[in-house]
């Protein structure tokens, strides 16, 4: 089973904002996710729609997987860095204000057609009390 990963770092958008995407993302299959994502209104998840797209890419020109049989095996997001940036108050005095960027990892498998296996007989269980 092969994997694709595709990575977005340097996101101007906070990890906790995106993680409330990603959340609903996890496990499931690209084309639906896709969709989901399109429909969303939110900021972050026109860049996630672009980075599922570039995992995609690379699963179907790289490694020559069907792109109906791809799933989402985990989506990941993670702190960047913080730009730190200040602004005037009252009395000459300075608040601070963060600016934090995400770092985010889209793993993607191909998941075949389960495999029927042929059970052992099942056991059998005396009703009656007695041997």
């Amino acid at each position: 089973m092969k994997e694709v990963i595709a990575k977005l770092r340097y996101l101007r958008q906070s990890p906790r904002k995106v993680k409330l995407i990603i959340d609903e993302l996890r496990g499931q299959q690209v084309l639906l996710a896709e969709q989901q994502l399109q429909a969303m209104s939110k900021q972050a998840a026109q860049p996630i729609l672009k980075l599922l797209k570039s995992a995609v890419a690379n699963a179907t020109n790289n490694f020559k997987l069907d792109k109906s049989k791809l799933y989402i095996k985990s989506i990941i997001v993670g702190q960047g860095p913080v730009l730190k940036r200040y602004r005037p108050r009252a009395f000459g005095r300075a608040s601070s204000i963060r600016k934090p960027s995400s770092h985010l990892a889209v793993v993607l498998v191909e998941k075949e057609a389960p495999v029927s296996r042929k059970s052992a007989p099942k056991a059998s269980f005396n009703k009656g009390g007695k041997k």
